[in-house]
């Protein structure tokens, strides 16, 4: 028998204990807080109780900030990979709007903090930053509408492999070192040899040819150095 849909009230009691426990004067349902906790002349606690994750759940801790920083939402805990992966996913959105999240083991009542509300932070990512720029330096034009899928994406990889593939159509195999020169593609030779695209063969050591697939390409994307309109989103390229 499927164990019966938790309330927002089963979530109660045990974030309620965890509350007093650290010296809280604890009552549910003030105002439009499902819970609010008092200490002394501390900023007031509220807790908003949900049994999932949604949209409304963050937007109405956020409404409490106008009440106090010490905000938490809580839901139960589940089980599996899906929920620790949107643990994981909600803890970090939760940090950046600054608010706590509390999960309830409903089972024994035990309540997990995987945050607590404070000023976000933001940590940035040098080595990110820096890939992002690479790729921008080295992309020709501006080949992809914003916003369009993933797939099929022009990237400076892509481009660089049409160069390549524009002179094995032009001189037939030819040495990786002879195609890197002519091609103004330094890394010809790992890009042909790495065929991510299966454009190219190696038709001798250090010789590449252009396979049917790679004349495809060249066919649909056309010269990477010459201008073009952004690529149809709806495109499905080679």
């Amino acid at each position: 028998m499927r164990a019966p849909k938790p309330k927002e009230t089963d979530l109660y009691l045990p974030v309620k204990t965890l509350l007093e426990g650290q010296g809280y004067t604890v009552k549910g349902e003030i105002g439009a807080a499902d819970i609010v906790a008092v200490r002394g002349d501390e900023d007031p606690v509220v807790v908003e109780l949900k049994t999932g994750f949604s949209l409304s759940l963050f937007h109405q801790g956020i409404e409490r900030q106008a009440i106090t920083d010490q905000v938490y939402i809580a839901v139960p805990r589940g089980t599996g990979r899906a929920f620790l992966k949107a643990i994981a996913a909600n803890t970090s959105l939760c940090r950046r709007l600054g608010l706590g999240l509390m999960t309830v083991r409903l089972k024994d009542g035990l309540v997990e903090v995987h945050a607590d509300p404070a000023p976000y932070r933001p940590r940035k990512s040098n080595i990110k930053k820096a890939r992002l720029l690479k790729e921008f330096a080295r992309r020709t034009g501006d080949p992809n509408s914003g916003g369009a899928t993933r797939q099929g994406l022009m990237t400076a990889y892509r481009q660089d492999a049409l160069r390549c593939a524009r002179i094995l159509a032009e001189l037939g195999p030819t040495k990786a070192a002879l195609v890197a020169k002519a091609s103004g593609v330094d890394r010809a030779r790992a890009l042909m040899a790495d065929n991510h695209y299966g454009w190219f063969e190696r038709v001798a050591t250090g010789i590449y040819g252009l396979c049917d697939k790679g004349s495809e390409a060249l066919v649909f994307h056309g010269d990477p150095d010459s201008p073009a309109e952004i690529a149809d989103p709806g495109d499905t390229p080679n």
